[in-house]
C-alpha cells in the first residue's frame, strides 16, 4: 500500500510536470507564430503603403497640381466612380469598419457587416468577403520597378511601346505573369491604360476610352526618362480561409474594372485597423499645393465628414500622406492563453479596444502598430 501511494504520488507530479511543459511550449509557440505573422502581414502593408502615389519621378499629387488634365491620364473608362477599382486619380482610399473608431470598444466575433463610406460592390462581392470589424484599404500606384520605353509605334489607341526584354520581369514581379493594366511616365505627364505584353513589348488594347496618344506626348529613348510600368490597383482586406480561420488578404484590379481572385497572404489577422493622416492644405490645387506637415488624423469616416460630392471626397484621400495601420494578430490554434479577465489588460488596436470573445477559445492574441509614410508624397517630392 506504501509503495502504491508513493507510486501514485509519483505519477501526478510526472502528469502536472508534463501538463505545465504542454501549456508552456502551446503558449510559446502561439506567441512566435502571432509574432512571425504580425512582422509578414506588416511587410506586406508596409511595401504598398510607401508606394501608394507613385506615377513616375514626380508624384499623383504633383501630377494633379501641375496639371488637372495633362499631368495625369486615366485610359481605362470615362464617368468612373470615385470608389471604382480603376479610377487612378485617387490612389489612397480606406472604408472605415462600424464600431471601431478610436475610443470604440466590441467583443472579437460580434462585430456587424458595416462599413462607413459603404464598400464598393467590387469590394463587398469578392471571395472570401471582407469580415465586419476590420478596416478596408485600397492602393494605387505604378509599379517600383520602370523598363525604358525604346520606341512607340501603331497609332493613336492602338499603339506598341517596346521596351528590353529584361524589363519584362520588373513588370511581372510579385507573381503577376500577365498584366493588364499598365502606366507610361517621365516627369512631365503620366498615363495609366489596358494592355497586353511580353517580353520587350506591350500592345494598348483595342478599346480604350479616352484614346491614347503616347506619340508626341512622350519621348521614347532606350536611356531617357520615359518609363513603362505596371499598374497596380489592389484592396486590403481581412476574410476567412478555406478553414474559417481569419486572414490578411488582398485583390489585384485588372483591365476588366473588377479585381481577381484574391490571395491570402498572412493566417491570423483578425482585424486591421487604419487611421489618415492629412497634409494641413485644405484644398490642393496650382494656387495651394501641398506643404508636407500632416496635422490630423482621422478615420475614413472622419476623413469625408463634411465632403458634399466626389471632387471634395477625393480631394480629402489626395491629402493623406501618411496612413497609420494596426493589427490584432491570433495564434492559429488554441496556445493555452488565459482569459482576460481584468478589463484594463483588453488589447487595443489604435485606440479601439477589443474585448474578448464571449467564449475562451484559448487563443493568444497581440496588437502590432505602425506608422507609414507615403514616400512619394513627402515634403519636396
Amino acid at each position: 500500500m506504501i509503495a502504491l501511494l508513493i507510486g501514485g504520488l509519483l505519477m501526478l507530479g510526472l502528469v502536472q510536470v508534463f501538463s505545465a511543459s504542454r501549456t508552456a511550449y502551446q503558449l510559446s509557440e502561439g506567441m512566435s507564430r502571432v509574432q512571425e505573422n504580425g512582422r509578414f502581414a506588416l511587410d506586406f502593408l508596409q511595401r504598398d503603403i510607401r508606394l501608394g502615389g507613385h506615377f513616375g519621378c514626380v508624384n499623383d499629387q504633383a501630377h494633379w497640381v501641375k496639371d488637372q488634365t495633362e499631368g495625369l491620364q486615366v485610359h481605362l473608362g470615362t464617368g468612373l466612380a470615385l470608389t471604382h477599382p480603376l479610377n487612378f486619380s485617387v490612389s489612397v482610399q480606406g472604408y472605415e469598419a462600424a464600431g471601431t473608431a478610436p475610443g470604440n470598444a466590441l467583443a472579437i466575433g460580434s462585430a456587424t457587416s458595416a462599413w462607413n463610406p459603404a464598400l464598393p460592390t467590387q469590394i463587398s462581392t469578392l471571395a472570401p468577403q471582407p469580415i465586419g470589424g476590420s478596416d478596408v484599404l485600397v492602393l494605387r500606384y505604378l509599379g517600383g520597378r520602370g523598363t525604358p520605353v525604346t520606341s512607340i509605334t501603331g497609332g493613336a489607341g492602338a499603339e506598341v511601346l517596346n521596351f528590353p526584354a529584361a524589363g519584362w520581369t520588373g513588370l511581372t514581379e510579385d507573381g503577376v505573369t500577365s498584366p493588364t493594366l499598365y502606366g507610361i511616365a517621365d516627369c512631365s505627364h503620366a498615363s495609366v491604360f489596358p494592355g497586353t505584353g511580353s517580353s520587350g513589348q506591350v500592345s494598348v488594347s483595342a478599346s480604350v476610352s479616352p484614346s491614347t496618344g503616347f506619340i508626341g506626348r512622350y519621348t521614347a529613348h532606350p536611356s531617357g526618362q520615359t518609363l513603362l510600368y505596371r499598374a497596380n490597383s489592389i484592396v486590403y482586406y481581412v476574410g476567412l480561409n478555406p478553414v474559417g480561420e481569419p486572414a490578411l488578404y488582398r485583390a489585384r484590379a485588372t483591365s476588366a474594372g473588377g479585381y481577381g481572385v484574391p490571395e491570402e497572404l498572412v493566417e491570423g489577422v483578425e482585424s486591421l485597423q487604419l487611421l489618415f493622416g492629412q497634409d494641413a492644405t485644405p484644398l490642393l490645387d496650382s494656387a495651394t499645393p501641398p506643404v508636407g506637415n500632416i496635422t490630423t488624423r482621422d478615420t475614413a469616416t472622419d476623413l469625408l465628414s463634411g465632403t458634399a460630392n466626389d471632387a471634395q471626397r477625393a480631394n480629402q484621400w489626395r491629402r493623406v500622406g501618411v496612413v497609420q495601420v494596426g493589427l490584432l494578430m491570433r495564434s492559429p490554434q488554441r496556445a493555452a492563453a488565459p482569459e482576460i479577465v481584468d478589463a484594463s489588460n483588453h488589447l487595443r488596436v489604435l485606440g479601439t479596444v477589443f474585448q474578448p470573445p464571449a467564449t475562451n477559445d484559448g487563443r493568444f492574441r497581440a496588437s502590432y502598430e505602425t506608422t507609414i509614410a507615403l514616400r512619394n508624397r513627402l515634403f519636396g517630392n
